[in-house]
């Protein structure tokens, strides 16, 4: 008989998936009005051949556009400066076009249009003013296979440095309206890029099917997502043969689904600490979530065998060692450990950085610590102790 815990879902955008679909955000942004903001990245999309039919696809639906380019991670300061700029030019809707940060910056500059408030007003742990809405409609077109934020509400904005933080602008009203995928978008990003955020999709996707709050539906749309990066990661990331597209359609598909479900459930370890990391150091979102993961599952499953060794989360790790490794394993122990030596083969197969890499020292540990536990580790599978989470770091150092 079937049974299940008690679930709801937060709302999601409507999802346009495949190949050749962005060709269609001209019609689906002439949905909402004529005036447009076009929101992208510095060089890639702008210099690619998808940029000129894009345009041209814009001016055939009679939209007018204005634009902003947002370089690196964006920050509140990024974002009141573009919404000072656009908040008079009458805009029906916003596109973003670009990586994870693109879209993040998209996002809130969509929820903050209509209001006169800077976004530190509404950043959870910043600011006291609460979010109501009504935000302009948003159109998030992924260009990589990463963070997953054309399905989230959230837009995680940054401060670097050694005062700095992460923080979200979070808001049901900022889920996009059309959240449109084309993995031949994917064509242009380097290998290294591929890697930082095919496993940060792999992450989102794994700390979610392991989430103190995860349930059958986010289970089902986890597992397929991770199958699909099992499949696909590689392909892709070498970028050549004939199973290179379908490979990226892989990654993109696993990026959709990790979002949807970090969305519903939450994350862990990983995330808790690339917060910190991210904030106080230069380090790539993907490369910081890469670099750790292999470590922080290996650490949660210590944890769970030594305080809760019936804890059915160790048998989810067993079924994700037995899949990522493709190997059936005998017993719940040996399938673990698959699990974190498949993790720790990728990890180098990749050639992720460590830490250190990026200007991290040990003097800093015990302040990447103390500043690691927001949401994502509030959803760990279980409750690690300081020593556990500066072990992570160690380890990874």
């Amino acid at each position: 008989m079937f049974n299940t815990i008690p679930f709801s879902l937060s709302r999601l955008p409507r999802i346009v998936f495949g190949a050749g679909r962005l060709a269609e955000v001209p019609r689906l942004a002439r949905e909402f009005g004529g005036r447009a903001l076009l929101v992208t990245g510095q060089r890639a999309f702008i210099s690619s051949p998808f940029w000129a039919p894009f345009i041209s696809g814009l001016h055939q639906q009679g939209i007018t556009c204005e634009h902003e380019i947002i370089s690196g991670e964006p920050s509140p300061g990024d974002i009141d400066e573009a919404v000072t700029r656009q908040r008079d030019n009458g805009l029906d809707v916003v596109i973003a076009i670009g990586g994870g940060s693109v879209l993040d910056a998209g996002k809130a500059i969509a929820g903050l249009l209509r209001h006169n408030e800077s976004v530190l007003h509404y950043l959870e742990g910043v600011g006291s003013a609460v979010y109501q809405g009504p935000a302009v409609p948003f159109i998030a077109v992924p260009t990589t296979a990463g963070t997953g934020s054309e399905a989230t509400k959230n837009a995680v904005l940054s401060v670097q440095g050694p005062d700095g933080f992460k923080k979200s602008f979070r808001h049901e009203c900022l889920v996009p309206a059309y959240a449109v995928v084309d993995p031949e978008l994917l064509r242009s990003c380097p290998p290294e890029l591929i890697a930082a955020n095919g496993m940060d999709a792999l992450t989102q996707l794994l700390e979610s099917y392991v989430s103190g709050q995860a349930h059958p539906f986010t289970d089902a749309l986890a597992l397929s997502g991770i199958r699909a990066v099992r499949e696909g990661f590689f392909p892709a990331w070498r970028g050549d043969g004939s199973d290179a597209d379908a490979g990226r359609a892989g990654l993109a598909y696993g990026a959709l689904l990790s979002g949807i479900t970090l969305a519903q459930v939450g994350l862990g370890s990983v995330h808790g600490l690339a917060s910190p990391l991210g904030a106080f150091f230069p380090i790539p979102h993907g490369v910081v979530c890469g670099t750790l993961l292999a470590t922080a599952c290996e650490i949660n499953i210590r944890a769970l065998r030594a305080r809760a060794p019936d804890s059915l989360t160790l048998k989810k790790y067993a079924e994700l060692g037995a899949l990522l490794s493709d190997t059936p394993h005998g017993d719940e122990v040996t399938a673990c450990n698959a699990l974190v030596t498949t993790l720790v083969a990728w990890t180098e197969q990749l050639r992720l950085p460590r830490l250190r890499d990026y200007g991290v020292s040990p003097v800093d540990f015990d302040k990447i610590v103390a500043h690691s536990r927001g949401n994502s580790m509030k959803t760990n599978p279980i409750l690690l102790d300081d020593r556990e989470i500066r072990e992570i770091i160690e380890r990874r150092w």
